[in-house]
C-alpha cells in the first residue's frame, strides 16, 4: 500500500494555479528560457536546468539550488490547449523573485524524460514506462542518499563555472526536497543558507501516520495500519521491491528525522510551513525545541490556514486552488535572504 503523503496534493491543480506561458522560439543555447546542462553521476546522465536573469546568464552570481518534491515528473511539461502551445512552469514559484541575485538551479529526476507532452503522462503528470509503472531505474535511485550525493556533485560541477560566485550558496527544498536540502546542508560546508519548506523535522512516516489518523474512525484504524507498515519497513529497511509506491529503503531513508541534520547546522535556517499541513504539529514542536535550546540561527514562518502547498482550505476542508500563495512564499524567502 502506498501511503506517500505527496500524492494527496494534486499536481495538476498546482500547475494550473501557477499558470503557464505560451511557447516562443527559445533564445540560442536556451531550452524554453532555461540553460540545459548535463553531467554524469555514477554512470547516470543528470539533467540540470538553470534560470538566470535575461542578459545576466554569464554574470557571476551565487547558486540557489531548489530540491523539488517527489514522484517521477518531467521538469518541462508541454501542453496544447485551444490552439495555444506552451509549457507549465518548471519552478512551483515564479523564479523572477530570486533571479536578480542568484542563478536558480533545479535537477531532473533520474531516468525520467526532461521534456514530455502532458498527453503522454498520467493525470498527476507522473511518467510511466512501457509496462505502465514507474521506470525501474528511477525506483532504484529514488533514495535520499542518491539525491544528496548527486546534488552535491552538481553543485561542485557548477561552482567551477566562471559565472558562479562561491561566496554564497543557498539550498532550498520543499516536501521531500526539504529532507534532501537539509542533508545537503549538513554534509556540504559550502552551504551558507538553508530553506526548509513543507517538511517534517521528525520524518516522513510521522506525516503519513498523521494523515492516516485524520481519516480514521472507530471502525477504520488507518493510523494503526500505518504503524504496522512502519514495523515491516524497520524489519527490512534495505528492501528495494515496490508495488505502486516507494520502496521500503526509500521510505526508511526519508523517515530518519531530518532534525538530526538540522540540529547540526550553525548557518541561518528558514523553516516555512502551512499550519493545516499534516506536518505542522511537528514543525511547531521542533520550533519549541529550538527556542528551548536557545538556537539563534533558526527562523520559522508559519502560514496560517494553508496546507502543504500553501493553498487555503475551503469550508469542506478541500484546498482552494484559486488562491495561489507560492509567489508570496518565494518573496518571503528572498526577504529573509536579503537580511543574511
Amino acid at each position: 500500500m502506498n501511503y506517500y503523503i505527496k500524492r494527496t496534493f494534486p499536481v495538476l491543480f498546482i500547475l494550473l494555479a501557477i499558470g503557464a506561458h505560451e511557447q516562443a522560439a527559445p533564445p540560442p543555447n536556451l531550452l524554453y528560457g532555461f540553460r540545459h546542462m548535463q553531467m554524469m553521476y555514477k554512470g547516470d546522465t543528470v539533467d540540470i536546468l538553470i534560470k538566470s536573469k535575461k542578459g545576466e546568464e554569464l554574470k557571476a552570481k551565487p547558486l540557489f539550488l531548489f530540491c523539488q518534491g517527489s514522484l517521477p515528473i518531467p521538469l518541462i511539461m508541454k501542453y496544447e490547449e485551444q490552439g495555444k502551445k506552451g509549457i507549465y512552469h518548471v519552478f512551483v514559484f515564479n523564479p523572477e523573485h530570486l533571479s536578480n541575485d542568484y542563478h536558480l538551479v533545479i535537477i531532473g529526476k533520474p531516468y525520467v524524460p526532461l521534456v514530455a507532452d502532458v498527453k503522454q503522462l498520467k493525470p498527476d503528470f507522473t511518467y510511466m514506462d512501457s509496462s505502465g509503472t514507474f521506470p525501474k531505474k528511477y525506483i532504484d535511485r529514488n533514495l535520499l542518499d542518491y539525491y544528496v550525493g548527486r546534488d552535491i556533485a552538481v553543485i561542485k560541477y557548477l561552482q567551477k563555472k566562471s559565472w558562479v560566485s562561491t561566496v554564497k550558496l543557498v539550498v532550498a527544498g520543499h516536501s521531500e526536497g526539504s529532507t534532501i536540502a537539509a542533508k545537503i546542508a549538513s554534509d556540504l560546508p559550502e552551504v551558507t543558507q538553508l530553506i526548509y519548506s513543507g517538511g517534517n523535522p521528525y520524518g516522513r512516516m510521522l506525516t503519513i501516520i498523521e494523515q492516516q489518523r485524520s481519516k480514521e474512525n472507530d471502525t477504520a484504524a488507518f493510523g494503526e495500519q500505518a504503524f504496522s507498515t512502519w514495523e515491516k519497513i524497520v524489519a527490512d529497511p534495505t528492501n528495494m521491491t515496490t508495488g505502486t509506491g516507494d520502496t521500503y529503503k526509500s521510505t526508511f531513508g526519508f523517515s530518519i528525522p531530518p532534525k538530526n541534520y538540522l540540529e547540526q547546522l550553525k548557518i541561518p535556517v528558514l523553516i516555512t510551513y502551512g499550519t493545516k499541513d499534516y506536518g505542522s504539529p511537528f514543525n511547531d514542536y521542533f520550533r519549541m525545541e529550538t527556542i528551548l535550546q536557545k538556537k539563534k540561527n533558526f527562523t520559522f514562518k508559519a502560514y496560517i490556514g494553508v496546507q502543504h502547498n500553501y493553498f487555503p482550505l475551503n469550508s469542506d476542508g478541500e484546498p482552494d486552488f484559486s488562491h495561489f500563495n507560492w509567489d508570496k512564499v518565494a518573496d518571503d524567502w528572498k526577504k529573509w535572504l536579503d537580511k543574511q
